[in-house]
């Protein structure tokens, strides 16, 4: 046995589940009916009225509801989208997947998500999107991005991974947009393990969604169990493998259930940690612009090296000798090597720049919860 694993007192995550959700499991084995199905939609139905949205549309993942969306769109190769750079790799890999050409835009030094200045900066003819990521939970400007994209007649598709339940001047993320997609991977609010949600008030994208979600076909396996013709379909498109099962969806409706709650817990601790951090010197907590309120998907801090006194791999390392584990979000996808094409030049991301350079230098960062 690892003896510094085997100390751990602070898990980089630990899921919220319970026996509820046990019990749950447990009625749609008992069901006989596994993958999607009644569940699914209760699911859906809930999600969407939590939200305030008109459609919810469950999928296998996050990434699947990016690629769905940008789908729905109609986005085509050749197309430029707009995206930032701190951000996991699959918000540029749905881009990718369509032919799509990711654009990587600097971040807000205070919240790290887009900077909307920079983002206007690099609109061409060839751009066709705008992906906000709302990192850590932290709601972007939206009202500004709204506006840009207006002006250039633009799309947005919100990455909302972090996202649940965040809410922007009085709006819970996932009714601001055309389209958000949201996840429900192990480590976030709500969770059922893997998954995701698309969102959104449009008729004709939420119609396309669901029979892309399921290989293009008109009536999904549940839709069919019924009437005189309960075998006939007919796959009108092509489409994907990305529905969700109903073992999932049980999960996420008793998640659901304690979004709230959950999300209160996580916005106490990280009250803790700013009221611990905050007279440090070394140390910069993470803000919450007004107007916002964050669901606390991470806790980041930012370290100043010079005031340290050591760099970001050792503070890790002292942090997990002392039973509290840590991880870095995000290396800039910029700087990766399966974008050679979308490389950034350093200049041209100035705060980024700053944020994540060599070891000797201030704004690295570590992320909690």
């Amino acid at each position: 046995m690892n003896p510094v694993l085997n100390a751990i007192k602070v898990p980089f995550h630990r899921a919220s589940l319970g026996e509820e959700e046990i019990q749950a499991v447990s009625d749609v084995l008992r069901s006989g009916w596994l993958t999607t199905g009644a569940k699914t939609f209760e699911f859906e139905r809930k999600f969407a009225d939590y939200i305030g949205a008109r459609h919810a549309i469950a999928v296998s993942s996050c990434t699947a509801a990016l690629h769905l969306s940008l789908d729905a769109i109609g986005l085509q190769s050749g197309d430029d989208v707009l995206l930032s750079t701190t951000t996991f790799t699959a918000t540029a890999e749905a881009v990718r997947y369509l032919g799509g050409r990711p654009v990587f835009v600097d971040i807000d030094p205070r919240t790290m998500n887009m900077s909307p200045v920079d983002a206007e900066r690099k609109i061409t003819q060839r751009t066709r999107a705008i992906i906000p990521v709302h990192f850590a939970g932290q709601p972007c400007d939206m009202t500004t991005l709204h506006d840009l994209a207006e002006s250039h007649k633009l799309h947005i598709v919100e990455d909302a991974a972090h996202a649940l339940p965040s809410v922007y001047k009085n709006r819970r993320i996932g009714t601001l947009s055309e389209l958000t997609a949201f996840s429900f991977y192990a480590t976030k609010t709500l969770t059922t393990g893997e998954g995701g949600m698309v969102t959104t008030n449009n008729d004709t994208y939420a119609k396309r969604i669901k029979t892309r979600r399921f290989h293009g076909i008109d009536r999904d396996t549940w839709g069919r169990q019924g009437g005189d013709q309960s075998w006939y379909y007919e796959v009108s498109e092509v489409g994907y493998k990305y529905n969700l099962s109903d073992l999932q969806a049980a999960i996420g409706i008793v998640q659901l259930a304690k979004c709230d709650d959950m999300n209160d817990t996580r916005r106490r601790i990280a009250e803790r940690y700013n009221q611990a951090f905050a007279s440090s010197n070394a140390l910069e907590i993470p803000a919450v612009l007004p107007g916002c309120q964050s669901s606390w998907h991470l806790y980041v801090l930012r370290l100043r090296l010079e005031d340290l006194g050591i760099d970001r791999n050792r503070f890790i390392g002292e942090l997990k000798t002392r039973g509290v584990t840590a991880s870095v979000h995000f290396i800039p996808l910029h700087l990766h090597p399966f974008h050679p094409s979308c490389r950034a030049r350093p200049a041209t991301l100035p705060c980024e720049r700053h944020r994540s350079q060599r070891r000797s230098r201030p704004s690295q960062h570590a992320g909690f919860l």
